[in-house]
Parts: structure tokens; C-alpha cells; sequence
């Protein structure tokens, strides 16, 4: 691996041939995030398989899986701030080649993970490694995408190409769902238990090498000036720029919560608290997806031309205002279930499709992606990775009326930042 970072630290100069590097950085982006969200997508067969079966409670294994997908999350500052780093000193394009190395080989570990009747206590602690190289990879794939794909964008189009970001990491979630909805409505409930819930995860460290390949054709976007530059120091972002550490923290908090909340936890959220049957749950997930992929370029173009601020409001103010209404909406329909997921895909579409450019203007070339890295990461590890087990959590204690309010108090919050962020659309990007 430190060989491959070797050979590629030595790179071309930026590219003239943009879809070239949007394909390098959403297939490979996709790539991650299926085997990050087949985990989601597959929690209750994995809690039944994976984690012992308490006599008093049957929510524990679950609530044991949802804790150990918060823990992959709280690996991701470390790797986005060291994956970052070798962004910021070795090229963008060696620290996305090791991240979906990293990324295959722990997708792989999860398929291969022995049952709890098989190994005991043993099952789980391979599931929880497997989860922190997961979550390692995950964060940095993020700092090194996100800085790769704002930096390959030509004059007013940042926000266009940030849009991709949710693109890739939608469709890889997309085949995430599809592939564990079809094969819930295919396979018995012994089959899925027995071994169907591992082909999400073989297939993923298989698709990995494929990411892996599309991506030693890409070309590096960090300069000429940079690369002559001595190296920045792991923590350099934080010493020198806190500001701006703590703004992407504010911006992050209401996207990330109401980001998994409507993309990953709200069909096992109406299992829970409507008793919707599972296939209807995931299949009313898929088809959202497939929804919300399709408005990110929309929402990126239109704050091209009208700027950063008014659709980070329209996210931020409405799902302060909707959130609480929406999720209370929820009934034992999949009409309902559609519409609701539909309706929220929407507002975060203000979020999602320029995430990725609000970021990378707010720091400066040397500490880019190790700036993004580890605040972004650390924040969705806080709100984002905690989600379905809060969720599920506030049900077991009897108050599930509450999580509405704690998702809708966040982008609230969030929404303060937004009124207060300077506006960068039409400001040149410093390379």
C-alpha cells in the first residue's frame, strides 16, 4: 500500500478531461458506499446471526448492530484525517486508491464473519474490526472524493460537480438496496439467515477491485505549486484553521442527521413504530433513492447560478419546520412510507448536491482535504452514525415520538450556521 502512495505521489497535472474524472471518482465512490450502506440495508439478518438473543428484550440484537454501525462511523475522522493527509501530501488520487483497497478487503471480512452459534463471542468482535477498517476507509473516501472532484470542476461548475458526490454515494446505495431487496423476496427466511445476507458483502470487495482499476486512469488536480510545496503537518488544519474546522461542523450537523435518517434508517424506523412488512419497507427505500440520485446535478446547477446559501436554507428551515410532521406521518402503507421518504429527499437535496463545494471553499489547497476530513467525518460520526441507534433506542425506552424533534432541533441549528456563511459560489477556487 505505502508502495502504491510511493508511485502515485508523482502526479500529471490537472485534467481537461472532466468526465473522465467524474466516472474515476463515482465509480470508485459508489464502490465504498455500497458495502458501507449493505450493512444498513441487512441489519436485522446480520443481529440475528451475529449477536446472542436476549429472552427479555428482542430488540437487543439489533440494538447491538446498530451500535457497532455508530462504531464504524467513529473511525471515520481518524481515516478522514489520515487519508486526508496523504491527500494533501501524496495526491488526491493515492489516497482514493487506498481507501478502496481498504474498503474491499474489510467488505470481504464482513461476508466472511462466523455466526454467533459458530464462534460465540468471537463473531462480533471480527464484525466490529471489520466495521473500523470499513469506517477507516469511508472517512477518508470522503476528504480525498470531495477535494478530487471540486478541484476537477471548470469555472461555475463546482456545484454541478459536488453534486456527484451524492450521485455515486446514491447509486452505491441504490444497488445496496436493490440487491437486499431482491434477495429478501427471493430467498426463505432460512436461506437470508443462513447464508444470503453474506452476497452483498462478497460482491462488494469484488466491485472494490473493479473501483480500484477505473481509478489508476484518473488524473491528479492537486497542482504543480503544491506538489513543489513542503508537506503540510497532520494536524496543520486544525492548528491553523479552526474556524473553519468548526463552520464545517455547523453546516454538517442538520444534513447528516436528516441525511440517515431518510436514506438508510427510516424503513427499519417504520418496521419499528408502524409495522410495515420488510420488503415493502426496502423496496419504498430503493425507489427514493433512485428519486433523490436524480435531483443532485439539478440542485448543484441551480446554486452554480443562484449560490450556496438559499438551498442549504430551504434544507435546513424545512426539515426544522417538517421533520416532526413527516415521521409522526408514517402509518402501516407503503404509499405512505413512498411519499414521506420522497418528500424528505427533496429538502435534503439543499444539503447533499453542494456539500462537497461549500467545503472545499472554505479551506485553502495545502490543508484541503485533511481540513474537510476530520470535522465533516467527526460530525457525521456524532449525528449521522448515531441516528438508527438513537432511533431505535428512544423506541425500546417508549418515547419514539422523540426522535422527530431531536432530527428537526438539529437542522434548526444548522440553519443558524447557514444564515451566517459566506457566500463562495462565484469566488475562484484557490489551487
Amino acid at each position: 500500500m505505502v508502495a502504491i502512495m510511493t508511485r502515485m505521489h508523482v502526479a500529471a497535472p490537472p485534467t481537461r478531461r472532466p468526465v473522465r474524472q467524474l466516472l474515476a471518482a463515482s465509480v470508485g465512490n459508489a464502490v465504498e458506499w455500497y458495502d458501507w450502506y449493505a450493512y444498513t440495508f441487512l441489519a436485522t439478518y446480520i443481529a440475528d446471526q451475529v449477536f446472542p438473543k436476549s429472552a427479555d428484550n428482542s430488540l437487543v440484537p439489533l440494538l447491538s448492530t446498530f451500535a457497532v454501525f455508530a462504531v464504524g462511523f467513529f473511525m471515520r475522522p481518524v481515516g478522514g484525517l489520515l487519508m486526508g493527509a496523504i491527500a494533501d501530501r501524496r495526491g488526491r488520487r493515492a489516497a482514493l486508491t487506498v481507501t478502496i483497497l481498504l474498503m474491499g478487503g474489510s467488505s470481504l471480512l464482513v461476508g466472511l464473519t462466523p455466526t454467533y452459534a459458530a464462534a460465540g463471542v468471537l463473531a462480533p468482535v471480527v464484525l466490529v474490526a471489520a466495521r473500523l477498517l470499513q469506517g477507516l476507509s469511508v472517512g477518508g473516501e470522503f476528504a480525498a472524493s470531495t477535494t478530487f472532484l471540486v478541484e476537477s470542476a471548470g469555472p461555475g461548475r463546482r456545484g454541478l460537480f459536488s453534486s456527484f458526490q451524492y450521485v455515486s454515494t446514491t447509486a452505491g446505495q441504490l444497488v445496496a438496496s436493490g440487491v437486499a431487496t431482491v434477495l429478501v423476496n427471493t430467498l426463505s427466511e432460512d436461506r437470508m439467515n443462513g447464508w444470503g445476507w453474506r452476497v452483498p458483502f462478497v460482491l462488494g470487495a469484488v466491485l472494490s477491485l473493479v473501483g480500484f482499476w477505473i481509478r489508476q486512469g484518473a488524473a491528479e488536480t492537486r497542482s504543480a505549486e503544491q506538489r513543489r510545496a513542503p508537506r503540510p503537518g497532520l494536524f496543520e488544519a486544525l492548528r491553523r484553521h479552526p474556524r473553519e474546522s468548526l463552520l464545517i461542523g455547523g453546516i454538517t450537523a442538520g444534513g447528516t442527521i436528516a441525511y440517515y435518517t431518510w436514506t438508510s434508517y427510516l424503513p427499519t424506523y417504520a418496521e419499528l413504530n408502524t409495522g410495515l412488512d420488510k420488503s415493502d419497507a426496502l423496496l419504498a427505500g430503493t425507489l427514493s433513492l433512485a428519486f433523490f440520485a436524480l435531483l443532485q446535478p439539478l440542485g448543484g446547477m441551480l446554486s452554480d447560478r443562484f449560490g450556496r446559501r438559499p438551498p442549504l436554507l430551504f434544507f435546513g428551515v424545512g426539515f426544522a419546520l417538517l421533520s416532526v410532521p413527516m415521521l409522526h406521518a408514517l402509518r402501516d402503507s407503503f404509499a405512505v412510507l413512498l411519499l414521506v421518504q420522497c418528500a424528505g429527499m427533496v429538502l435534503l437535496t439543499g444539503f447533499t448536491s453542494i456539500s462537497a463545494a461549500v467545503n472545499a471553499e472554505i479551506f485553502p489547497p495545502r490543508v484541503r482535504a485533511a481540513g474537510i476530513g476530520f470535522p465533516y467525518s467527526l460530525t457525521v460520526a456524532l449525528f449521522g452514525g448515531t441516528a438508527p441507534y438513537v432511533g431505535t433506542l428512544f423506541k425500546d425506552l417508549g418515547h419514539a415520538g422523540l426522535f422527530p424533534w431531536y432530527v428537526a432541533v438539529l437542522c434548526l441549528l444548522s440553519s443558524v450556521v447557514y444564515l451566517r456563511l459566506p457566500e463562495t459560489a462565484h469566488k475562484e477556487l484557490e489551487r
